[in-house]
């Protein structure tokens, strides 16, 4: 029988796949000897198991469990269940990669109506009916399904509206509480709070592997591109407690500060309470540094062992801690979620600090979490004339400007309509992730720096205030009180997370550039790095700013966007509408000098740089309008009828656009269009080499490609045309390439390498044309095969390896086969996105191609892709696996 069950002795932080990322640092903490209450866990394999079983836990399992659980009693010599001192556990999710809050716990388990008393007689009353009191609330939250709300509910009411425990509460009040929740779980579900602590362990493992498929967790999996199959470990622990007294409490601390990423000590803790109150955001604790004034020889033993884990860890750790009765405990460590900002600092920090090398620091970065520095900041001159209306708790930095909404659910179908949204609670909840995800920036009445709120925004790159305690919403009348202004729902409010400000109304941004620090990172990066970083750009802003942010050239530059420019869309729609072929030269003409603008510029701002143009793809009736309005506007305009355009218009459209008369197919059947393109191209190239003396880098790209015979007599055409501009070779020889976006293209690579220069692999369409998806339609369905476990990731946001990757690597060893020198990119969506771009260095590309604002993103992404697989790696120490 394979083992499903390890100890924290067994285990290691390499096993986080088999033991989630939870257990195996319990077990690698244990191994270092520090103070971890000792517990079991179940295996990420067991999960799969018991779904595969039909979600039944097999009776092996189960006895492998109740082996383990009589290991623990007689190592912490207390009883489960019965005899004294209680043996009471906690059980907890843990995934392979950190998803915070996504899943559920269970504290306090084992008691029932006669260990409550047992316990009471041997601590106190009060702290024993208070943890009765959590585990009835959580366990009847997890494992039956009931709505918080119910609980809450049922809390005002014995309570008096007094909604944060306290020990204030008498033992008949407690109790009191304890029979009304009782009652609601059995009104919601039908069923007894169970009083057989076996029978409440196998409940709680039951709706811990449950969770892995709780709506929370799949979409922040989505979110966060985690696979479906991980499955989670469950961990089982002995309660230690933070509620036992006057000496006990429980906080959560990080090694360094996750939103600025200075060294120090940086967290919050509770003196008197549990772990949940902390992370749930209905208590605002303190500061860790007051812990030095109230336990100063526990805060000399957390801030060791924080220095400990740090270095053991080589990276900033966020641990969860509990004293009982002047003991420090550890219950996890893990890297924690920083900012991108933090993230940058740190990892300089410590290269400073020869804690780690350069290579490592790479990989400790987390690249999709840089554009947060690109995100925009406040406009200073408007900033000044504004005063804020609240402070809270500077949460996680940047600025968010939207409609302010109080439920999950209504930020969601606000931004589906378009709308700009801050999500404004008193207290976040794991469930209202969809809400979060979504919203510019989350405000909350309650909670501190490591409250659910703070650390989920932080993940996500959100700008997050907490513990705004000025504020108060009214949920039935939609509206919110701060400091005696009122808020009603769809009110503007401007949010900056690094100073906690909040300001009524919409404040104008500016863009932010690029820090010294984050430069530091792109030159490091660019040191490792094999493949190289180009932008997708064809306008003059989005040029400057791909060559600012360090692309080393243009990859993909559509000219059909140029088309679209006001101004000039009516001379390409004069083109496609000529009744003859004067007036189609005449139009042509025209456009020649748009484009011959248009390429002078781009040349100017690129220097040396290549610049890839692509010429024209997308059908012409792209190009003209569709209402019958806009149609007898272009009539008066040009003079023709409504009938004339309408029939032109009809005769252009396509069946299929995406299979239709586009790409080189335009170039073929008008070739005007194209020696128009290339004329423009080559004349702007030598008119720049003249005027500014550096030899610009043009290339030029054919379309939409499937017979080499296309590609050989556009080629031919093209090199004619440069031959008669350019007679003595000022510009050298202008590579002409093909980007290859048809599968027939990939499985026929070496014949058309024979007339090409280079492949730029356009993923988007080839994703397309191999899945047989529209892009613009597959959200109607890719909701339901992620749910279905069809898909685990969208193929239009992460390239598809095993099919659309496979034609590529096809296309590659033919290509290369006839043309040693043929240079290979990838230029689609794709060209941003890491996992991508790992894969487009794995298989031996030479560069890819982003949009402006994933330049920083995608040239850490291929630095990392290039220490992870060089032997240097073997020497670090580190496992590439680690999630941040």
């Amino acid at each position: 029988m394979k083992k499903k069950v390890y100890t924290f002795g067994e285990g290691s932080k390499k096993m986080r796949s088999l033991l989630g990322g939870k257990g195996a640092n319990l077990s690698e903490m244990t191994n270092l000897g520090l103070p971890v209450p000792p517990g079991f866990i179940i295996s990420t394999e067991a999960c799969n198991e018991y779904y595969q079983a039909g979600k039944v836990l097999p009776e092996d399992l189960k006895n492998e469990i109740f082996s383990q659980l009589k290991k623990l009693e007689k190592g912490t010599e207390k009883s489960f269940g019965g005899g004294m001192p209680n043996l009471l556990l906690s059980v907890r999710s843990g995934a392979a990669v950190s998803m915070p809050g996504m899943m559920d716990t269970i504290l306090n388990l084992g008691l029932n109506d006669i260990t409550v008393l047992q316990l009471a007689r041997h601590t106190s009353p009060f702290f024993a009916f208070d943890c009765y009191r959590r585990l009835i609330q959580m366990f009847g939250n997890v494992v039956f399904e009931v709505p918080q709300s119910h609980f809450e509910a049922e809390w005002r009411r014995t309570t008096k509206g007094d909604t944060i425990p306290g020990r204030e509460l008498s033992i008949q009040a407690l109790t009191a509480l304890i029979d009304s929740y009782k009652k609601v779980i059995k009104s919601f579900s039908g069923e007894e709070f169970p009083q057989d602590p076996l029978a409440q362990l196998f409940g709680a493992i039951e709706a811990v592997f449950q969770s892995w498929q709780n709506e929370r967790a799949k979409v922040y999996r989505q979110l966060k591109n985690i696979s479906e199959d991980l499955g989670t470990a469950v961990t089982i622990q002995s309660m230690v407690f933070g509620n036992l007294g006057d000496n006990s409490g429980t906080g959560v601390c990080f090694t360094r500060n996750p939103s600025n990423g200075k060294k120090e000590l940086f967290g919050e803790f509770l003196m008197s309470a549990q772990g949940e109150d902390v992370v749930a955001g209905t208590h605002t604790p303190l500061p860790i540094s007051e812990m030095k004034a109230i336990m100063p020889e526990v805060y000399t033993k957390l801030t060791n062992t924080c220095d400990i884990l740090e270095r053991h860890y080589r990276d900033m750790q966020d641990i969860e801690f509990t004293v009982e009765n002047g003991q420090l405990f550890l219950l996890q460590t893990r890297a924690g979620k920083r900012t991108g900002q933090a993230s940058i600092k740190m990892v300089i920090d410590m290269v400073d600090e020869e804690l780690i090398t350069k290579e490592q620091a790479l990989l400790n970065l987390d690249e999709t979490q840089m554009n947060q520095l690109l995100h925009p900041s406040f406009d200073g001159a408007a900033l000044k004339r504004e005063i804020a209306i609240a402070t809270g708790l500077a949460a996680c930095p940047g600025v968010a400007v939207g409609k302010v909404l109080f439920d999950p659910q209504k930020a969601v179908e606000a931004v589906n309509r378009g709308h700009r949204v801050i999500l404004a609670r008193m207290e976040t909840s794991p469930d209202d992730i969809n809400g979060v995800m979504v919203a510019e920036g989350v405000l909350t009445a309650r909670g501190g720096m490591t409250s659910h709120a703070a650390v989920v925004a932080r993940g996500l790159g959100k700008c997050c205030i907490t513990g705004c305690e000025d504020m108060e919403i009214d949920d039935k009348e939609n509206t919110m009180t701060i400091n005696g202004r009122k808020i009603v729902e769809g009110d503007y409010l401007s949010l900056e997370g690094s100073t906690g400000k909040v300001y009524k109304g919409l404040i104008p941004t500016v863009s932010s550039n690029i820090t010294q620090e984050f430069k530091t990172i792109l030159d490091w990066a660019d040191k490792y790095s094999r493949l190289k970083v180009l932008a997708n750009a064809e306008t003059p802003e989005d040029t400057k700013k791909a060559v600012q942010f360090g692309a080393k050239g243009i990859g993909l530059c559509r000219t059909e966007h140029m088309f679209f420019q006001e101004g000039r869309i009516n001379t390409v729609r004069r083109m496609i509408l000529a009744e003859d072929e004067k007036e189609r030269s005449e139009a042509i003409e025209r456009l020649y000098e748009f484009q011959f603008d248009d390429f002078k510029e781009l040349f100017f701002i690129t220097g040396d740089y290549p610049v890839n143009i692509r010429l024209l793809d997308p059908p012409l009736h792209e190009f003209l309008p569709n209402s019958k309005s806009e149609i007898l506007s272009l009539a008066e305009d040009i003079g023709l009828t409504f009938e004339g355009i309408k029939k032109t218009l009809d005769d252009l459209r396509d069946t299929n656009p995406m299979l239709g008369h586009r790409g080189c197919r335009l170039g073929i059947t008008i070739p005007k269009l194209y020696k128009m393109q290339v004329r423009a191209i080559v004349s702007a190239a030598l008119e720049v080499k003249r005027l500014k003396g550096n030899t610009p880098r043009p290339e030029i790209m054919i379309p939409l490609v499937s017979l080499e015979s296309e590609l050989r007599l556009l080629r031919l055409m093209i090199i004619e045309i440069i031959n008669d501009l350019d007679p003595v070779g000022e510009l050298g020889d202008i590579p002409i390439g093909t980007m290859v976006e048809v599968p027939r293209a990939c499985i026929i690579s070496d014949r058309i390498a024979l007339y090409a220069d280079y492949f730029s692999y356009g993923t988007n369409d080839l994703t397309q044309m191999t899945y047989g998806f529209s892009r613009d339609d597959s959200d109607k369905f890719l909701r339901k095969y992620h749910e279905e476990k069809i898909l685990d990731v969208d193929p239009f946001q992460t390239l598809d390896e095993r099919g659309v990757g496979h034609l590529v690597e096809l296309s590659k060893k033919l290509g290369r086969k006839v043309n040693g020198n043929l240079k290979l990119g990838l230029c689609g969506e794709h060209g941003g996105d890491p996992k991508s771009i790992e894969y487009s260095h794995k298989i031996g590309l030479d560069y890819v191609s982003c949009s402006p604002f994933r330049v920083p993103v995608a040239r850490i992404a291929a630095a990392k892709a290039a220490v992870k697989s060089s032997p240097v790696i073997d020497q670090l120490g580190v496992n590439v696996n680690d999630e941040m």
